[in-house]
């Protein structure tokens, strides 16, 4: 199992490539990202009627492919490519049977500790139960979350031109198609909160606030 450790704890050094390519200083990483998540599904699985545990554990795990594959953005504009979205998955599953095979033959009960984790991660991936649409929307949660605290902190220069950013001004592509994505009531709350805040920032309101995909309210 230490491989099986070593290797995850990558997460805690993998930063959030969104992040990057905005040229946010001193980024997030994957696992701080997770932890994020699992802190939003402790506070509000009550409030959307889930198992807290169950929602807590999936949320630690569900970026766990990515001490594997390294975190690929997903952009907006590939979002409704269908083969973007396949590879991203197939790669994501190979790696995390490469990652859970480092488990295996290191202790009596250690083939069963990483079938749960194998088991939460694919419920996630599959976004089939209610569980995993609530954690799903913990994770849309957490990243504009993060956007939010980024644009109050300034922590990325507005005026250096970004070509990953061609149709989307400071953090507005994280808010941009994140609404209609979500399945929960308390998701939607969350993301109304933070919208109406990041909104309300002086450089946002100067560029005419963020531009979301229709369907928002």
């Amino acid at each position: 199992m230490v491989e099986l450790i070593l290797r995850s704890l990558q997460l805690k050094e993998e930063a959030r490539s969104g992040w990057v390519l905005r040229g946010v200083t001193g980024p997030e990483s994957v696992a701080d990202h997770s932890w994020a998540t699992a802190y939003l599904c402790l506070l509000y699985a009550g409030p959307a009627g889930v198992d807290g545990c169950r929602a807590v554990s999936m949320a630690v795990v569900h970026d766990l492919a990515e001490a594997v594959t390294g975190d690929v953005a997903t952009r907006v504009a590939e979002m409704s490519d269908p083969g973007v979205i396949a590879e991203k998955r197939r790669r994501e599953t190979a790696g995390m049977q490469d990652l859970l095979t480092l488990g295996d033959g290191c202790a009596v009960d250690a083939g069963a500790r990483t079938d749960t984790v194998q088991q939460l991660w694919e419920e996630y991936e599959e976004s089939a139960t209610p569980v995993a649409r609530f954690v799903r929307d913990m994770n849309l949660i957490d990243m504009c979350a993060q956007a939010l605290r980024y644009e109050e902190a300034a922590r990325y220069d507005p005026v250096i031109p970004n070509h990953h950013f061609p149709d989307f001004q400071g953090m507005d592509e994280f808010f941009a198609t994140t609404r209609p994505r979500l399945a929960t009531a308390v998701g939607r709350e969350l993301f109304d909160r933070l919208v109406e805040r990041y909104s309300a920032l002086p450089r946002v309101r100067e560029r005419g606030g963020p531009r979301l995909e229709s369907g928002t309210e």
